[in-house]
């Protein structure tokens, strides 16, 4: 697995394509592959979009001689292979695992778009805040956790719960 720029990942694929044939090395080196899979959100199956399950990373299946490492880490942005110094190979594991995510056998799900905004109105209602009502004061959506602030004892105090606990 190589790093490169994030969005370059077409370009430094078909450098290294390129500089494959250029150098001969056709047996040293087998497929260059820019995971991506089809993602779509539950309830619209209907559109379902391209995207790159790992931004950056480009997977390169290679003998890694000398001449290959040099050839793949001289290429223009590339930044490194994972690993280090020392490549680590994915196992078989792994990489049957992207393979299918790419062939669409395995669904991948695009991150739900939260409903709430900040300075929104939010009903807890679940754990130890049950039953009050609070502000949105941000939102982490990786996460899916907001930070509510909400009046106990006259006081505003931040408390942050996951998207399931609370309601609009």
């Amino acid at each position: 697995m190589v790093q490169a720029f994030a969005g370059y990942e077409e370009a430094v694929k078909a450098d290294i394509e390129k500089n494959i044939v250029k150098k001969g090395y056709q047996e040293l080196i087998g497929q260059v592959l820019v995971p991506s899979a089809k993602l779509k959100q539950f309830f619209d199956a209907a559109e379902a979009e391209d995207q790159q399950l790992f931004p950056g990373y480009l997977l390169i299946e290679a003998e890694l001689v000398p001449e290959v490492h040099r050839l793949i880490s001289t290429t223009p942005r590339v930044l490194r292979f994972l690993g280090g110094v020392e490549p680590v190979p994915l196992s078989k594991k792994e990489i049957e695992r992207i393979l299918s995510q790419i062939k669409g056998e395995i669904a991948v799900a695009a991150p739900k778009e939260s409903e709430f905004s900040v300075g929104s109105e939010a009903d807890i209602k679940e754990g130890p805040f049950a039953g009050f009502v609070g502000i949105v004061e941000s939102i982490d959506q990786e996460a899916e956790k907001l930070t509510v602030m909400v009046s106990i004892f006259g006081r505003m105090t931040p408390v942050e719960l996951s998207f399931d606990q609370v309601k609009r």
